[in-house]
């Protein structure tokens, strides 16, 4: 009997995890960040996979909480400003990390308390308030890791 179970457990432990789809995860960020966040980000998904296809990084960097760190090459770098970014972006980031990002699809994305994660963590946005009264808030990258 204890191999049965053994073998069952080992059968639904290698089985791979159920596929969300897209209504899943604007549910998981709906209540995570509620209605009103969890609709803007649709527009801020499509800006910046676009963004990532088009190798635009004036676009990307307008979507950056700065201060905001990137780990690239070994090592990690503190970028301050828009043209910290723009004027590093084909050092700060890989070909396979672009194309992931470019390619993301929806359903595939990380929803947390903490962000948004892309590429299975590559990247990763924040629902980041404007001002000290939260009325207003913004989608913005806090971190990408290559």
């Amino acid at each position: 009997m204890r191999i049965l179970a053994a073998i069952l457990l080992l059968a639904f432990a290698a089985s791979p995890a159920l596929a969300q789809t897209d209504d899943d995860v604007f549910a998981a960020l709906e209540g995570v960040y509620g209605i009103e966040a969890a609709g803007n980000f649709d527009a801020y998904f499509t800006t910046l996979t676009t963004a990532f296809a088009e190798g635009d990084s004036q676009a990307l960097a307008d979507m950056g909480s700065y201060p905001f760190e990137v780990a690239a090459n070994g090592e990690l770098y503190d970028i301050f400003t828009p043209q910290d970014f723009t004027g590093n972006f084909d050092a700060l980031l890989l070909p396979e990390t672009i194309d992931a990002i470019a390619n993301q699809d929806y359903a595939d994305l990380i929803v947390t308390d903490e962000g948004v994660g892309f590429a299975n963590g590559a990247l990763w946005l924040a629902n980041v308030c404007s001002d000290d009264s939260c009325s207003t808030s913004d989608w913005l990258i806090t971190r990408i890791n290559n």
